[in-house]
């Protein structure tokens, strides 16, 4: 006891080593001070000094960044999470500040658009790897800060302003937007007008007859979760702006069977549900995923039990091993 004692006691104060480390940064040996981050906050976690660790960790991770050291503050970040979930620290307010000041040193920055000559071309190809670095390094951070949040907090689905942040991460820096993955977390955070303009610019952008499917995948993962308040405001908010900016609204068949799947789910109405399903059933076939989203739908909505997806080949082999599988 006595050793650990002075085990502990033996480490110098937190703000001593933040301010040596910042000093090294600033003269520019940004790959000698990662390891000192490590080495050092790994001594405090060794010794069970986590609030001091994170001091450390959080700051790194911070200084880094700000110095355009993607990769470097993103593991930093990274180990900041892994501190937290080795310390137990239960989410609060105070610790969503702290990730969302990492997230915020993230760099932003546009894509060359103009091609020219073969400097162009190179320029372009720089930047656009540099773009998917970014990326790829704030979503690592932000979705172990998200596994976090769930684990150690009251949000089933994790930090919803953490899902907004990578939402529009991944939206805003991504050289090519993958709109299903921004809508997965757009759903789960707590800003559908800010989803909702974020559809629009796509639908300025994408390729013909994405822009439907889009909206309608954005508005069945919504009710998916059983939010059909925010599903409702999303449509009415895309609705506003695609007026404003003088967009068409896409008229479709897959737009009228969100339209009347809007209003059926304000009431009970399941016999009119399967009918609208079945009669909307080649649009529906138009994305793989809306057939499940549909019965996650009816279950949320009616209390329609979905068929156990592992019954059949894999459903004898629980039962044998006395497994239960929960619904």
């Amino acid at each position: 006891m006595s050793r650990e004692r002075t085990k502990r006691g033996s480490l110098p104060p937190v703000q001593q080593n933040i301010e040596k480390l910042e000093k090294v940064i600033n003269e520019g040996n940004h790959y000698g001070a990662q390891q000192m981050y490590k080495s050092i906050s790994a001594r405090y976690i060794a010794a069970e000094r986590f609030s001091e660790a994170l001091d450390i960790l959080h700051s790194g991770a911070c200084l880094q960044l700000q110095h355009g050291q993607v990769t470097c503050g993103a593991e930093l970040a990274t180990l900041y999470i892994e501190t937290l979930v080795k310390a137990k620290v239960a989410y609060d307010d105070e610790i969503l500040d702290h990730v969302r000041k990492i997230y915020k040193k993230f760099p932003q920055m546009s894509v060359p658009e103009q091609l020219g000559d073969d400097d162009d071309m190179e320029q372009l190809a720089e930047a656009l790897g540099a773009a998917k670095t970014r990326v790829d390094c704030c979503s690592s951070f932000l979705r172990a800060a998200i596994k976090w949040s769930a684990d150690f907090g009251p949000q089933k689905h994790g930090s919803p302003e953490m899902h907004d942040m990578l939402a529009e991460y991944i939206f805003s820096e991504s050289p090519e937007v993958d709109m299903a993955k921004v809508s997965s977390h757009f759903v789960r955070g707590k800003r559908p007008k800010k989803f909702a303009s974020a559809l629009v610019n796509f639908m300025g952008k994408c390729y013909p007859g994405e822009d439907d499917l889009a909206i309608a995948r954005a508005v069945l993962m919504y009710l998916s979760l059983g939010n059909l308040r925010d599903a409702n405001l999303l449509m009415d908010e895309v609705k506003k702006l695609v007026q404003s900016k003088q967009i068409e609204f896409p008229q479709s068949d897959l737009m009228q069977l969100i339209i009347y799947l809007l209003l059926m789910l304000e009431r009970d109405a399941l016999p009119l549900f399967r009918t609208l399903r079945q009669a909307y059933k080649s649009c529906i076939d138009r994305e793989p995923a809306f057939n499940e989203l549909l019965d996650e739908i009816a279950e949320k909505f009616y209390g329609v039990r979905r068929r156990n997806p592992l019954q059949g080949m894999f459903g004898d082999i629980f039962k044998m091993m006395g497994g239960e599988i929960g619904m």
